[in-house]
């Protein structure tokens, strides 16, 4: 058959010249360990008939080479190359080194999972491994298939992950022969989907996915001679999933089930667990009335006089399997009634068939009854049709007796029926019971099935489980070829047709019409066919087909030439196995149990298979149907129906292949039979695959890899091009001539097999070469400078020995006399030095006595001075202490009233400079009075011209008045304004006067309506000035700080102060004269005024009609509001000064302790703030007075009380009075002129004062910039305080501004408030924004304020219910939050802040020890909230661990890429060949990668935060201890599982990185926590991947230092340790069992992962707060106005 791949030519010459010579190694053929290493000796050359080589035991063997068509052996991979994970990452593929490279990592290695191609191998180790747990799991999730070592969860991983990204159905098929591990393997597929992907139902449906295989096994399993747990069905898994991806169901299909076993077992086999498990618990009393016993008492169970397994407990199996049961929800009912069937099937075998006398048989056993009563049938009609059968003749029905063979075979047949029925109908309970409600998305299929089997004796199941193997290879070469010519296509490399090995045929023979099925069918239809007569159609209908053989020494047997081996079948019992026939009757007598369960058993079923849903395949070639639809379906055909919908559904889905090997027969751990693993590889598949890889390119590296690995074979030209693809390009080019070789597609560089070798052998000889010309070197430098050492030392010893050789004889005779000379010599220096030392002793200790005595004598003294020096140093500290806090207090109060004291500056400077407007329009208005006087004066000069007119004719009218006023009164004619009017007409004298009169009324008072209108116009104005001025009150803010920062410079300088204090004592006796002279000049027009009221005269001016104007009593009315307003003014006048000369006062005697030039520049605005008062006060009082004049004016007219008549005064006296008045308001208004250039002239000298004075701070500032390095660190913290000064002065003002109160520490909240005061300062509270700038801790603070309010109430209701609002309020926020890293930070802090307040203000004395007396006086009074304190930190702890579960999701995608990956030493570079499985990007394409120093910045991102929201250091510090654990746990979880990362270069780079992370612990100040020690394993496991390994003090070095790994760990490490280069040496086996060995007696977990999930034990250590409540603000951004601060 052709498929798609590239073209592969081979050149045996060129395989000859390139790689068959001196020193490489080959595999040769050997009968006993299939293939052996050889070393070439020889070079071989074309024409050669033998090749010479040496094998590994030494010896000489010649291979020989037909010289026609020479084959050669195949060549052995590099050792770098063996052991890899994926097999077709090795350089040469073929069958010797696939079998080497699995006993590599089986043996020594201990590793059971490969990868080849698509096909993950798996290896049975017989041995419980520690690769299992929940931990590996979590490790793999998420990781594509070729990040981590193979493993069969890596394929689970793939699949699901598959599912959810293409929304495909998966399959996992896994297949094996018996005892390879298929059940386990398929058992731990179905656990990981389970533990991955969480159902989100409280029914749990993973749990009984699981469940659900301890009952298969218990009814499906039995004992073989090669399986202690042996699957004797097939079994296809349907998990099903929702469209998030969650478990909602399952459903199983189950595929020939050995029906024979319940009947029949060979030698050292069991029957089915089940019933040896019912046999076990005979005893119990729910098993009683089944009448068991045990299982030898049974022929069922004991006829292969094997009964028990080895470390098996059939009891406590029965136990779990009645569990599962009860999970899977199947009642006690239905248990009781399986139960009851088994038992019933092991009494029917029980039952004795024996010949009743002549030709009949006959059955009568106990067991029988026990059968009959079990089940409900009729015994007399059970034994009846045993031993009869019912022929049905033409004319009559017949009953014949039958054999007892034939007897005990319809007994064996129900036996059969009965159990498979009972077996279907578990299997249907337990997909009811899977199947959960809710919609399937996807499903994985996990199809767990036999593997091609061949035994000595095969018989119709080993043709169907082989005829199935067939159909599933033929789907894996089609999925492979598919997968390969993708490949090819994205890469856009050139591929062909090749040839290759289908087995299409095969498949023809067996089920194509007139095959093998369809004629046994065929012969089933006959009532007395026989296998004989099958057997002879086969071989007279198949003998020209060539896959079908007739054995020659046998007529009852066939072979078939399959895929995997040639196998022989002997015929004997296909036509009953095929037919599983059962006679009518004994099935009537079932249908007629009383028994329900049972009958229900063999009612009529539909026939027909119904496909599955969702899947519309159609098959390669339509099943075969039978002729007749009433005849009954044979097990044949049966089984290929339900094999074509199998392949449907697995053709329909995306395959995944896990192939189980068993290394051996004997079942022993980590043993390897080479024979019988190569006959699985051969049987499986997977050398079909190498063979398959072997013919294209199965050698693939992208650009960048190749580059970083073969840079070194490069000319310096190459490694200078830019572009790496193009360099490598031209490199290959280079070295490898033969472009048939390789091909270079789009990402990656494809070779043939054997070019990945023959680069590794250029790169190692080039490495090689290289060390040797660094020995050359090293070694000439060596020798030469040993050279020049030893020339120097015979030098030297040459001179030594001459100059002996002349001295020898002189020394010799003045030797004797230089003795003598030396006795009496050295006798009279030991004499004199004897004398010497002991004159010296005894001196020394006279003086040392006397020393010691003074001494004592002086220290006695001392210790009582020093007694009287620490007294008062004591004291003179304790002053100095107090001063400094004094001092520090002062400093605070000044800089508080400072900040008043300017804002009150700024307001009088502003209604200053309103008075002085409102001045001159007043002045303005005293000129329009004068204008009106100066008419008045014309008026009154024509009133004296009229006046001597009257006097002429006044004679005239003497006897008129006299008459006149002798009969009228002037009382009468005042009472009606008509009399009035007609006394003037009769006197035109008098009318005259009168007329005068009202004329003067009527211009006074349009005059006075005028004013009225000026003085409402000039009140609309100033209302606008004073907005108009507020608003420069805003503009002016900005002025006023730039005046603070020139305050706060100013005070560091005194440079200034004697001048001034001369400015401030000019200042201030200049508004010591001002106020006494304002004072005089006050008291004086006061008097005045008051004389003038006060004085009584006759003034009558026609006060009648005076008082009918409402207007002139307006103004009245006005002028005592006036002069009420006046005086209010006047006293808080007198009040403000007093209090502020009080506060200056006080101020001043602070400010003297402090810094003097603050107390001068107060004293210098306390004193303008004086003259600003002073002044408007005046010009308030004086434009009281110029409106009093303008009213008495007006008020000239004046009402008698005692008489009734209107008096006219004499105009005289009128002219007399305006003149008065004009002078005095003459006088008046030079006296306000004066004043007023008096006050401008002040006003000018205070403006030329303050811009001195701010000439000479900018001086100053100008001269000082050298101390603005000195004074950058203090800046924050006078910024703190001047902003709490702010708020201060804003709460201050908001309540009383003039006096400061002593606040309590609480805060008021209503109960109709507590709902905002929640969702202000908990819901709405943004981390980011105003919160930055808030003290940490503040919202708790502000909680708790409102809570001891409540306590300080007595209010139980409100301190109950504020504090479950705020538990609620936090836990609906972290719900709504639980990914804000940031909410959860700055939650976590207020919590544990909240409950430190709580223990604080408690009152318990343990909680106390560091409280002021002012922070004891917060405390709670009336309520005890520990149980709320309980609340809150169950609270706190689950936010720590969500906030935990944040961080850990952030962190851990960096760890690997950063730790691992990484390649943070540069020129440290570790990289292999990959394979087909190659590790893909970290981080996903055009992203950046994530290196160790992402994972610092991280860290120092959380740290921050956590910083900034003011977290106790303690929390602190767990939290990065838990990250640290984290990020050890997950690189030494990656380690353990990636052998790719056990090298020698990779421990450099991971210590490096560890080197890193105590860098950022120092810089962080938290260099004594203890998060290094959780980094201890990693760090040991780095250290065991450089030390030496391979002697035995190397063995106890690695046992003593690692102490944080437990040996499962440290095995697994040097299991897995890979050499990276030629020149490392992989760790023997024999080392690995010293290890093992040093090891017996070390304590540990036997885990080999360490578990990421795993959380330290988080306190809340009780840090209690400095903070003082009562001098807390509660910003206005938190819009919590409606709390009120007590």
């Amino acid at each position: 058959m052709q498929y798609c791949v590239p073209r592969f030519q081979v050149s045996c010459k060129a395989i000859a010249e390139c790689n068959v010579q001196h020193y490489n190694r080959v595999w040769v053929p050997d009968p006993k360990h299939v293939w052996k290493s050889a070393e070439i000796i020889r070079d071989f050359h074309l024409g050669n008939s033998v090749l010479d080589l040496r094998l590994e035991d030494g010896t000489e063997y010649q291979f020989k080479v037909d010289l026609e068509s020479p084959l050669l052996p195949h060549l052995r991979n590099p050792d770098i190359l063996v052991g890899e994970n994926d097999l077709t990452a090795l350089s040469y593929l073929h069958e010797p080194a696939v079998l080497h490279n699995l006993r590599v990592r089986f043996v020594e290695s201990k590793i059971i999972y490969t990868y080849c191609g698509i096909i993950l191998v798996a290896v049975n180790p017989y041995k419980q491994l520690h690769i299992y747990g929940d931990a590996v799991i979590q490790a793999y999730s998420g990781q594509n298939m070729g990040d981590m070592d193979p493993h069969i969860f890596a394929v689970a991983e793939e699949a699901y992950k598959q599912m959810a990204r293409n929304r495909k159905n998966q399959s996992i098929i896994v297949s094996g022969e018996s005892g390879a591990g298929k059940t386990v393997s398929a058992r731990y597929a179905m656990r990981y989907f389970a533990v991955v992907s969480k159902s989100g139902s409280k029914t749990r449906v993973e749990d009984k996915v699981l469940a659900s295989n301890p009952i298969t096994e218990a009814i499906g399993n039995a004992k073989t001679t090669r399986n202690y747990n042996s699957s004797r069905f097939g079994k296809y898994t349907e998990i099903s999933f929702d469209k998030q991806y969650r478990i909602i169901g399952a459903n199983m299909r189950t595929y020939l089930l050995e029906k024979s076993r319940v009947v029949f077992q060979a030698e050292n086999e069991r029957n089915y667990h089940i019933f040896y498990q019912m046999c076990a618990c005979a005893e119990l009393p729910e098993f009683q009335t089944l009448r068991l016993s045990s299982a030898d008492k049974f022929q069922y169970t004991s006829m292969s006089g094997e009964i028990g397994i080895e470390g098996v407990d059939d009891r406590r199996d029965m136990e779990e399997t009645r569990k599962t049961f009860s999970l899977l929800g199947l009642t006690d009912e239905f248990q009781s009634d399986v139960f009851r069937v088994l038992a019933a099937i092991l009494h029917l075998g029980n039952v004795q068939i024996k010949a009743a006398g002549g030709e009949h048989s006959s059955s009568s056993d106990p067991h029988l009854v026990v059968f009959c009563d079990l089940l409900h049938v009729s015994a007399p009609e059970l034994c009846r049709w045993l031993c009869n059968r019912r022929m049905v003749l033409v004319m009559e029905t017949v009953v014949m007796p039958v054999p007892p063979e034939r007897a005990t075979s319809a007994r064996d047949a129900l036996a059969k029926q009965v159990y498979a029925k009972l077996f279907d109908c578990v299997i249907q309970k337990i997909n009811a019971a899977l199947k959960v409600p809710g919609i399937q998305h996807a499903f994985v299929g996990v199809l767990d099935i036999y593997g091609f089997e061949t035994f000595d004796t095969n018989s119709f199941e080993q043709f169907c489980i082989n005829y199935a193997n067939e159909k599933l290879q033929q789907q894996f070469n089609l999925h492979v070829f598919k997968l390969e010519q993708e490949e090819y296509m994205k890469e856009d490399i050139p591929w062909t047709l090749i040839d290759f090995y289908d087995n299409q045929p095969v498949i023809d023979l067996i089920e194509a019409k007139m095959g093998i099925l369809d004629l046994l069918d065929e012969e089933c239809l006959f009532p007395q066919g026989t296998d004989q007569n099958w057997l002879q159609k086969l071989y007279n209908y198949l003998h020209d087909n060539p896959l079908f053989e007739k054995p020659r020494m046998s007529n009852e047997a066939f072979m078939i030439q399959h895929f995997a081996d040639k196998v022989e079948y002997q015929s004997k019992g296909f036509l009953e196995k095929n037919r599983d026939a059962l006679y009518e009757d004994l099935l009537e007598i079932m249908r007629a149990s009383k028994f329900e369960f049972l009958a229900n058993f063999f009612h009529e079923e539909a026939q027909s298979i119904k496909p599955t849903k969702g899947f519309q395949v159609k098959s390669a070639r339509p099943g075969v149907k039978p002729a007749n639809k009433e005849l009954r379906t044979t097990v044949g055909d049966k089984f290929r129906s339900s094999l074509y919908l199998l392949m449907e559904t697995l053709n329909a889905t995306t395959p995944h292949y896990v192939r189980c090997i068993k290394p051996n027969d004997e079942k022993l751990p980590f043993e390897y039979d080479s024979r019988r693993v190569v006959q699985q590889l051969r049987a499986c598949g997977v050398l079909e695959t190498i063979h398959i890889s072997a013919q294209s390119y199965p050698s693939r590296w992208t650009y960048i890899e190749f580059y970083n690995r073969y840079s070194i074979l490069m000319t310096p030209m190459e490694l200078t091009v830019k572009d790496k693809q193009q360099a490598c390009k031209t490199a290959v080019q280079r070295i490898i001539q033969d472009s048939n070789q390789y091909k270079f597609g789009r990402t990656k560089i494809f070779f043939r097999a054997g070019q990945v070798a023959y680069l590794e052998k250029l790169r190692l000889d080039r490495l090689r070469g290289a060390c040797v010309i660094l020995q050359k070197h090293v070694r000439g430098w060596s020798q030469r400078r040993w050279y020049l050492r030893t020339r120097e030392a015979v030098i030297v010893l040459q001179q030594y020995v001459r100059g002996q050789r002349q001295i020898r004889a002189a020394a010799i005779k003045h030797g004797w006399a230089a003795l003598v000379l030396q006795r009496h010599w050295r006798g009279y220096r030991m004499r004199q030095i004897y004398l010497l030392v002991r004159l010296s002793t005894v001196t020394i200790q006279a003086f040392t006595r006397g020393w010691i005595a003074r001494r004592r004598y002086k220290k006695m003294v001392e210790v009582q001075k020093a007694l009287v020096l620490q007294k008062y140093a004591r004291a003179w500290l304790a002053r100095r202490r107090f001063q400094t806090m004094r001092r520090l207090v002062i400093n605070v109060q000044l800089s508080f009233r400072v900040q008043n004291l300017r804002k009150k500056i700024e307001d009088q400077n502003k209604e200053n400079r309103g008075l002085v407007e409102r001045l001159t329009s007043l002045a303005s208005s005293h000129g329009q009075t004068m204008d009106r006087l100066h008419g008045l004066e014309a008026q009154l000069q024509k009133a004296a011209g009229e006046k001597v007119s009257l006097e002429s004719r006044q004679k005239k009218a003497k006897e008129d008045r006299s008459q006149v006023s002798g009969g009228r009164t002037w009382g009468h004619e005042a009472q009606t304004h008509g009399e009035a009017v007609l006394c003037t007409e009769s006197n035109p004298h008098g009318f005259l006067v009168v007329r005068i009169a009202e004329n003067n009324m009527e211009i006074l008072r349009e005059d006075h309506e005028k004013e009225v209108v000026e003085l409402t116009e000039e009140i609309r104005r100033l209302k606008e000035e004073r907005g108009r001025l507020q608003l420069q009150m805003g503009q002016e803010g900005q002025v006023n700080s730039d005046l603070q920062e020139q305050v706060v410079q100013l005070a560091k300088h005194v440079k200034t102060i004697p001048e001034l204090r001369k400015d401030l004592r000019s200042l201030q006796t200049l508004r010591d004269a001002t106020n006494r002279r304002r004072g005089e000049q006050a008291e004086q027009a006061r008097g005045t005024h008051l004389q003038r009221l006060q004085t009584p005269g006759p003034r009558t001016r026609y006060s009648d009609d005076l008082e009918n104007h409402g207007d002139i009593g307006d103004l009245l009315t006005a002028f005592d509001g006036l002069q009420k307003a006046t005086s209010m003014l006047e006293n808080q006048r007198r009040e403000q000064n007093e209090n502020w000369e009080n506060q200056v006062h006080g101020l001043t005697l602070k400010l003297e302790h402090l810094q003097k030039e603050n107390n001068q520049l107060q004293k210098l605005f306390h004193e303008k703030s004086n003259v600003n008062e002073d002044i408007r006060q005046e010009v308030a009082r004086l434009s009281g007075e110029n409106s009093v004049r303008d009213h008495r004016d007006s008020a000239r007219w004046h009402c008698s009380p005692s008489d009734g008549r209107v008096l006219l005064r004499p105009t005289s006296f009128i002219f007399e009075e305006l003149e008065t008045d004009r002078t005095e308001l003459h006088g008046r208004v030079e006296e306000l002129q004066e004043q007023n250039q008096q006050l401008l002239k002040q006003h000018l000298a205070e403006s030329e004062a303050k811009t001195r004075l701010s000439q000479e701070a900018s001086q100053l500032t100008a001269d000082n910039m050298d101390f603005e390095e000195q004074l950058d660190k203090k800046d924050r913290l006078i910024k703190k305080l001047q902003s709490q000064i702010k708020s201060l002065e804003k709460s201050e003002r908001a309540s009383s501004p003039a006096i400061p109160k002593d606040y309590l520490g609480m805060l008021e909240c209503k109960r109709e408030d507590e709902t905002r005061l929640i969702q202000n300062i908990i819901l709405d509270l943004k981390p980011r924004g105003v919160v930055v700038n808030m003290i940490p801790g503040l919202a708790a603070y502000i909680i708790y304020m409102c809570i001891r309010h409540s306590d300080y109430l007595n209010d139980g209701t409100k301190l109950k219910s504020l504090m479950n609002g705020v538990i609620t309020g936090v836990k609906a926020v972290i719900k709504d939050h639980q990914k804000d890293f940031e909410t959860l930070s700055f939650w976590l802090s207020n919590t544990n802040h909240l409950i430190n307040c709580l223990k604080q203000y408690s009152g318990e004395e343990e909680f106390m020890k560091q409280n002021t007396p002012r922070q004891n006086n917060n405390c709670l009074k009336n309520f005890d909230l520990s149980e709320h304190r309980q609340i809150l930190s169950d609270l706190a702890i689950h936010i720590y661990h969500r906030f935990l579960t944040v961080m850990e999701k952030t962190l851990t995608p960096m760890i690997v890429p950063g730790m691992l990956e990484h390649e943070s030493l540069q020129g440290v570079f570790s990289m292999k060949p990959p394979g087909f499985r190659q590790r893909s990007a970290s981080a996903p394409p055009g992203a950046e990668a994530h290196t160790i120093t992402s994972v610092l910045q991280m860290l120092s991102s959380f740290h921050g935060t956590m910083t900034q929201h003011g977290m106790e250091a303690g929390l602190l510090r767990q939290a990065v201890k838990q990250l640290f654990f984290l990020t050890g746990a997950v690189t030494l979880n990656n380690i353990l599982l990636r052998k790719d990362l056990c090298s020698c270069r990779k421990g450099m780079q991971i210590r490096c990185n560890i080197s890193y992370l105590e860098e950022w612990l120092k810089e962080q100040g938290l260099g004594a926590s203890s998060a290094m020690d959780t980094l201890k394993p990693l760090s040991q496991a780095a250290w065991l991947l450089q030390v030496n390994k391979s002697t035995d003090e190397d063995a106890k070095d690695i046992a003593d230092n690692c102490t944080e790994l437990n040996p499962v760990q440290i095995i697994k490490i040097l299991n897995s340790y890979t050499p990276i280069d030629a020149f490392e040496k992989r760790v023997t086996s024999s080392f690995v069992r010293k290890v093992q060995a040093q090891l017996q007696d070390h304590e540990g977990s036997n885990q080999l992962m360490l578990d990421t999930q795993y959380r330290f034990q988080v306190t809340f250590p009780f840090c209690p707060s400095p903070q003082a409540l009562e001098l807390l603000q509660v910003p206005s951004s938190l819009h919590l106005g409606f709390l009120t601060r007590l």
